[in-house]
């Protein structure tokens, strides 16, 4: 009877894997090189390479590839900015490129001629003083009277109206008609060589502006500072809608000078009543018509200072 049959695995003789050239380690094979050697045989052999290795090599054979495009990459940024500094340090002379910017020499801008350009001053000349030209008769030349310096028919100062009554113009500065003697003397010893009043009047209230003309504005202030106002006065001047007033009543008079202009101002009630210290409204056209007369001198002064300028 036939049994059931055994069956031993014996070992089968195979012949050892072959590393190449005999008696030496096998050889490194890099793709990347050229004849290099395989590790494994073209040949008709059977052996079979070890594909996990050769994965493994190739890997970190392309970690090495990507950290050397890297660090050349790296390097090539330096050196060209290096090469950028080293040439603007050139450029700008050496030592000048550390200084400050106050320190370097300003760029020159090229002209069109060669040569810079020149241009007229931009600021204009001071303004002319229009006191200057009111100061002295050498430079006060424009036209003069009373009806000039005080026009119109009335007076609007604010929103006080105050009616125009009529003017005088003389020559002589002591003729008694105009001023009390005491005044005429004075203005007639410093040297005035024209006497002008005008008369306003508002409600009752009127006032005559006196001014005398010198040569030099010396001499107006002389004048001024020489005149006593309880004696020293100039005359009422009634006429059209100016009635009589300040004949024998107690009246506000001032004096004061600008220029070479002295001025002076009586005002009171054509009522011919007294003033008092209460009575606010004489003061207030005596001050507003002394006001008045001072604005007019000193635009005869702008006047004249602007035509000198334009000349």
């Amino acid at each position: 009877m036939l049994g059931a049959e055994q069956w031993t695995a014996c070992p089968s003789k195979m012949r050892p894997m072959s590393f190449g050239q005999q008696g030496g380690p096998p050889s490194q094979w890099d793709p990347w090189k050229p004849q290099s050697q395989q590790p494994w045989s073209s040949g008709g052999s059977e052996q079979t390479p070890d594909w996990a290795a050769l994965a493994e090599a190739s890997e970190i054979r392309n970690k090495r590839r990507r950290l050397f495009f890297i660090v050349g990459g790296a390097l090539a940024t330096v050196a060209i900015g290096t090469a950028v500094a080293m040439a603007v340090v050139s450029a700008n002379g050496g030592d000048e490129a550390n200084k400050p910017t106050s320190s370097l020499p300003a760029a020159a801008i090229p002209s069109a001629s060669g040569t810079a350009p020149s241009f007229a001053p931009t600021s204009a000349p001071p303004p002319l003083d229009p006191k200057d030209f009111i100061a002295s008769k050498a430079k006060d030349s424009a036209p003069l009277s009373a009806k000039i310096l005080f026009p119109g028919t009335q007076l609007t100062m604010g929103s006080t109206v105050y009616k125009k009554g009529t003017t005088s113009d003389t020559k002589n500065c002591a003729a008694t008609d105009g001023v009390q003697a005491s005044l005429g003397k004075i203005l007639a010893a410093d040297g005035c060589t024209q006497f002008m009043r005008v008369s306003y009047t508002k409600d009752g209230v009127s006032v005559t502006v006196g001014v005398a003309v010198f040569d030099t504005e010396a001499q107006a202030t002389k004048a001024k500072g020489q005149v006593n106002t309880k004696k020293d006065i100039v005359k009422s001047l009634p006429g059209g809608a100016v009635k009589a007033f300040c004949n024998s009543a107690i009246c506000r008079t001032t004096s004061n000078s600008y220029g070479r202009y002295a001025y002076f101002t009586i005002a009171g009630f054509a009522s011919g009543k007294n003033v008092t210290e209460k009575d606010t409204a004489v003061f207030s056209i005596g001050d507003n018509l002394a006001e008045f007369t001072f604005r007019q001198i000193h635009r005869r002064g702008e006047a004249q200072a602007s035509a000198a300028a334009s000349e």
